[in-house]
């Protein structure tokens, strides 16, 4: 489990096919390495990863072809910066969101605005995310614990603060690029719960903004 506060921006030194698969290497940047074990989760860029290999200053770990399918790192190339973080502790202070590092889908940047010293984003989103999407509600991009602050069909706003943008890859969101998406999993636990745990799952859900709120969610 994580929280969305990413500890450092890491860099990528090495991809490596393996048959459909691949191996990464990171350079972690000054993520602390050095409570790192073998088989540690490591977020990257949203993506939890399983460490095979580290040292004090990198890591490497195995992507499957379904997480190249479902993540942005089939277009990833060495030298691009991911975000990084640990798996937290049931000491660590919960500064985000619940995160579990299972994208949901990719994302694309449409629009960036310079606002003041702030930075607006709108990024577009699969549609069938958008169920899940709710203003003020959270959600997870590139494994950044990040508030939606407005709506559009298949698209959702982010108003992004300097120390964000000081202190993970965010900066460097251009238009097109595309992002890693995870929604806030308390939404999909709640469309299961209202649909009675059933497989066939109705068109639309019935999660909605006043249930939410009439719920405590909101």
């Amino acid at each position: 489990m994580f929280t969305g506060i990413v500890e450092a921006v890491g860099t990528l030194t090495a991809i490596t096919p393996k048959g459909e698969d691949i191996t990464i290497s990171v350079n972690a940047g000054k993520l602390d390495m050095s409570d790192v074990k073998l088989g540690d989760s490591i977020a990257t860029n949203g993506v939890c990863l399983t460490v095979v290999a580290f040292d004090s200053h990198s890591y490497s770990a195995d992507l499957s072809l379904e997480t190249l399918k479902k993540s942005g790192f089939a277009d990833y190339k060495v030298g691009d910066k991911v975000n990084l973080e640990k798996a937290m502790l049931p000491t660590t202070r919960f500064g985000g969101h619940i995160v579990s590092g299972h994208v949901d889908g990719v994302g694309e940047i449409v629009e960036r605005n310079q606002v003041g010293r702030a930075i607006e984003f709108w990024v577009a989103m699969p549609a069938e995310l958008s169920k899940y999407v709710a203003e003020k509600g959270s959600m997870t991009v590139d494994g950044i614990s990040l508030t939606v602050n407005d709506l559009r069909k298949n698209a959702f706003k982010l108003t992004i603060v300097p120390h964000t943008t000081q202190e993970t890859t965010i900066d460097h969101f251009q238009v097109g690029r595309k992002v890693n998406l995870e929604v806030d999993v308390l939404a999909r636990y709640l469309e299961r719960l209202l649909h009675g745990g059933r497989e066939e799952q109705p068109a639309e859900s019935r999660i909605t903004m006043e249930f939410l709120q009439q719920n405590g969610f909101a």
